[in-house]
């Protein structure tokens, strides 16, 4: 990812202003040990207290890697409890990346963290008609489709 990811500035700029980077070889125990990474690259999602929260295995182009960070920023707020912060980096992947893999988990989760947030059950059921209507291959719609129920 170094000669082609990394230098991309739209790349640099989101990494330099949103997030806390930290580079460690593959083989410096005792943390890649720690967070079991055996393959490289593996960008790992951490919280402020070092619980993992989202992790992406492999080679990701710059128009790939920002929606998974999106997405990792957004399941770290989702599993602490903090939807609405979640639901803005959930809107903000989906606002810029709507073709990115990972567009239909953060419709999901986007849908989730509504219903988490109000308690009203409609979100769930847009978050599934977005899916079958944008990506309906995907294992999101397949998980939300309990949700056409409601």
């Amino acid at each position: 990812m170094d000669a082609v990811t990394y230098p991309n500035l739209e790349v640099f700029n989101f990494i330099t202003d949103k997030i806390v980077p930290l580079r460690v070889p593959a083989d410096a125990q005792p943390i890649s040990g720690d967070f079991k990474v055996m393959w490289t690259p593996t960008l790992v999602t951490l919280d402020y207290y070092g619980k993992e929260h989202h992790r992406t295995v492999g080679f990701l182009p710059p128009e790939e890697l920002i929606p998974s960070l999106l997405l990792g920023m957004g399941k770290t707020d989702f599993e602490t409890g903090q939807f609405n912060d979640a639901i803005i980096h959930f809107n903000t992947l989906l606002n810029g990346y709507p073709g990115s893999a990972a567009a239909p988990e953060a419709v999901y989760l986007r849908g989730v963290s509504c219903y988490k947030s109000t308690h009203d059950a409609k979100p769930l059921k847009e978050a599934y008609e977005q899916l079958k209507a944008e990506y309906p291959e995907s294992e999101w719609a397949t998980r939300a489709q309990p949700y056409s129920l409601l």
